[in-house]
């Protein structure tokens, strides 16, 4: 009896290893394959003045990069990166949290710690 369970522990544990790589999923990770000159400029200056961004700026000055150095990398990217980057700009989030945000989740975790000790 105790063999069966281990064969069938062992099936099992064989079936599920066996799928994991199936739930992988292909995706395109270029666009813009055929891009015209006019779109590249029109993606590099948009990104370009996003860059100009005083605070984008000074970011980038605190890692480092000098405009000059910024615009260079953006103009060795290529056409699909560029286009693809440019597009969605206003999907990028800054990293960290600002100041008001840790606040607010200092009120939230006070609030909860409150609510544990009343309760109890």
């Amino acid at each position: 009896m105790r063999s069966s369970k281990s064969i069938l522990a062992v099936l099992t544990l064989l079936v599920v290893f066996t799928a994991i790589p199936s739930f992988a999923v292909i995706t395109p990770s270029k666009t813009a394959t055929n891009q015209s000159l006019d779109a590249r400029a029109a993606d590099l200056a948009l990104v370009r003045d996003v860059a100009a961004d005083s605070q984008v700026a000074a970011v980038l000055a605190s890692h480092g990069f000098s405009p000059e150095q910024v615009n260079q990398k953006l103009a060795q990217m290529s056409s699909q990166d560029l286009h693809q980057l440019a597009r969605n700009l206003d999907q990028l989030q800054a990293a960290g949290l600002t100041q008001q945000e840790w606040i607010w989740i200092g009120i939230g975790a006070l609030a909860a710690l409150i609510l544990v000790v009343a309760l109890k």
